[in-house]
């Protein structure tokens, strides 16, 4: 018996997942490229030698300038994830229905096609439950630790060409530095989210689920 053609190709069926990650590896390829140019620029005003491109993908300014933004990233779509499970926004798209009962609230049953999690139950369901918000939470606490780790890796080269004295990593906790990176991407994440959520209420996209119908009333609370 001949098998069925696929429905849908492979593009069209992962299309959203593959052009992201796609953008993803361009974009960070070419973060590395320009910053090993930048990074040998700044080395040689202080009259030091370049760096090879192996030796700068494992540079504190490599590092630092990566993981500082995945790791506000990660902490946005943490936020994005535990925040709406609670918190309403009356006429946004991306706020659960004031009053309504929502789908995903309700409480999981095992089924033939239910996630092998929700059939074994006990711990492992009560895990699953909040796998996404904890699988970002740790990425973030990953991405904050690495970001930390390469910010002090940078400022340490940046004393050591000055001719002053390395810090330690408490030492370099307590400075400005770290939590001047630290901030200045977290805001520029929560105004992001706090756009999306506003917007959301008056603006439309059609055929995006990230958005209410075009026709939809302003007051309509949630998709």
């Amino acid at each position: 018996m001949s098998q069925l053609p696929a429905k849908h190709s492979f593009f069209y069926r992962n299309g959203l997942s593959l052009v992201f990650m796609s953008l993803f590896v361009v974009t960070l390829c070419a973060q590395a490229f320009t910053g090993w140019h930048q990074h040998n620029s700044e080395l040689e005003q202080e009259k030091a030698p370049a760096i090879s491109f192996t030796k700068y993908l494992n540079s504190g300014h490599f590092i630092s300038a990566t993981f500082e933004n995945f790791e506000s990233e990660f902490l946005q779509m943490a936020l994005y994830v535990i925040l709406t499970v609670g918190l309403r926004q009356k006429g946004s798209a991306e706020s659960k229905s004031l009053d309504e009962p929502e789908e995903v609230d309700r409480e999981p049953k095992p089924g033939p096609d239910a996630p092998w999690p929700v059939q074994k139950g006990g711990l492992i369901l009560s895990l699953y439950k909040n796998s996404l918000f904890l699988t970002f939470l740790i990425l973030f606490l990953i991405s904050w630790a690495l970001h930390l780790y390469g910010s002090w890796l940078d400022h340490n080269q940046e004393n050591l060409l000055n001719g002053e004295a390395q810090d330690s990593m408490a030492a370099y906790l307590t400075q400005a530095n770290f939590w001047f990176e630290t901030f200045q991407n977290w805001q520029s994440e929560f105004l992001s989210m706090a756009s999306i959520v506003i917007f959301t209420i008056f603006l439309r996209q059609k055929g995006s689920p990230e958005s209410k119908a075009v026709d939809a009333p302003n007051s309509e609370t949630g998709k």
